[in-house]
């Protein structure tokens, strides 16, 4: 395995654990306080392997169809299981979580369709500028839990929560933007389906 592809798998490897350490305090009513401690910097590691999956492929000059296809994966693993654990907590409503599913599912499907057609989709400029809104969406919400982890009284807490909603939203515009705009940078690969 090429050294890129070894940093996005520990990004899929790390989705789980994220997941489980979040619920840890949840499920035994323990460890509240020392969760952010670990929270924080694998939320941290994890979205940094994005960077360097990236850096490695470039610069080993291991730039492959696999690893366009597995680097945006490993994103959705992650991010699709952060996010559950905030709609879990109440922080992003449910329906914002499913209009992202679809959206994530929906382009993995056109990424099939288009390796059926020899063509393997990298990352576009507003792909990536979705995930940079997944990101600050996701640490966002971390740092308001984090906060009430670790017993802070944060009076304005409603006004935070709002705001995690409007970010939220704004990931979801970037989303099915940067969706309209694989749909016709590759429309000629969707045009020939057979």
């Amino acid at each position: 395995m090429k050294t890129a592809d070894k940093f996005t798998l520990t990004r899929v490897i790390l989705a789980p654990v994220f997941f489980i350490l979040y619920f840890i305090p949840v499920w035994t009513g323990h460890f509240a306080s020392l969760s952010v401690f670990i929270l924080i910097p694998l939320l941290a590691f994890a979205e940094f392997t994005d960077f360097l999956d990236g850096f490695f492929a470039r610069r080993n000059k291991e730039v492959s169809d696999f690893g366009k296809l597995f680097d945006p994966f490993a994103d959705v693993l992650l991010h699709l299981g952060t996010f559950c654990c905030f709609v879990a907590a109440g922080y992003m409503p449910a329906f914002i979580l499913l209009l992202i599913i679809y959206r994530e599912f929906i382009m993995n499907f056109i990424r099939l369709i288009a390796v059926r057609q020899g063509v393997a989709i990298a990352a576009r400029k507003g792909g990536k500028l979705k995930t940079v809104m997944y990101v600050f969406a996701s640490f966002y919400t971390l740092l308001l839990e984090s906060a009430i982890r670790l017993g802070f009284n944060i009076n304005i807490m409603p006004q935070l929560r709002a705001g995690a909603v409007v970010i939220y939203c704004l990931c979801v515009i970037a989303a099915y933007s940067s969706f309209i705009d694989y749909l016709i940078h590759f429309k000629n690969i969707l045009k020939n389906i057979k």
